[in-house]
């Protein structure tokens, strides 16, 4: 709910640009990260500089395309599209990591692909650049799963986390200068909210993933999109064609039944 609340305000904030709601959305969550590790007496540099400097610099890439896509495309159709992410992690752990992939997952990959396909090419609602937007911050998004994985447990998630912010308050504020638009009155609270959503996003999922296992959690992860559709449709009134619906079932499908399968033949 906390991810699909960020979603939609992005959405909401048509006058504002990607790398100022960037901006935004990381410094307000800094407050959080910052307090976490200092409350804790956790390092804040940590141990992997560059590959936490790397993560930072892949997944800032990752957001700002993300919320380009969402200027040009329904919020819903953007986040599921932004979740064949897991395809792009599992083709970079092949080639870096030599992960092995099993003939059942590449038909689940087929399968969620199709749903793009449909979307592409019988929704005429689906804006071409927004499509290229939100496929490249999928690939960005799949790379940083792979250097999370690289991480591993050597550091504290939320220094990972503190990283990335970081990065993309500098990034993201920098970017912005040359377009930077004041906001006016309830901008100023949308814009701060996005950390408050992002952050508790964040922690609760990995608290999720912690608790429970990955099989069981990880298929939850997509009701996202399903909270992202019913707060679009009601909140800012966007409209659904079947062929969106049915290429985003294909999507999500695909990549659930993947999951639940990596789960089972463990």
């Amino acid at each position: 709910m906390a991810f699909a609340c960020m979603n939609v305000t992005v959405k909401y904030l048509v006058n504002i640009n990607a790398h100022e709601i960037v901006f935004f959305r990381s410094a307000s969550s800094l407050f959080f990260t910052f307090g976490f590790l200092l409350k804790n007496k956790i390092p804040i540099i940590g141990t992997n500089n560059k590959l936490l400097i790397l993560r930072g610099l892949v997944g800032v890439t990752s957001m700002t395309l993300f919320f380009m896509s969402i200027k040009y495309l329904s919020v819903g159709t953007a986040v599921s599209l932004r979740y064949i992410a897991p395809i792009f992690a599992t083709l970079f752990a092949v080639i870096f990591l030599k992960e092995k992939v099993k003939p059942l997952q590449w038909l689940f990959f087929i399968m969620a692909f199709s749903g793009v396909l449909i979307l592409k090419g019988f929704d005429t609602n689906v804006s071409t650049y927004g499509l290229i937007l939100v496929l490249l911050a999928s690939v960005f998004s799949g790379f940083v799963y792979v250097i999370i994985s690289k991480i591993g447990k050597s550091e504290h998630p939320v220094v990972v986390v503190n990283y990335f912010m970081i990065i993309a308050t500098i990034t993201g504020g920098i970017l912005s200068i040359d377009n930077w638009v004041t906001p006016n009155g309830i901008e100023w609270f949308l814009l701060f909210s996005l950390g408050v959503f992002g952050y508790f996003g964040q922690v609760y999922m990995t608290k999720a993933f912690q608790t429970a296992s990955t099989n069981q959690v990880a298929p939850l992860k997509y009701i996202e999109v399903i909270f992202t559709l019913l707060i679009g449709l009601f909140w800012v009134g966007e409209v659904y064609t079947f062929w969106s619906l049915l290429g985003i079932a294909l999507i999500i499908g695909g990549l659930i039944l993947n999951v639940l399968y990596k789960g089972t033949s463990k």
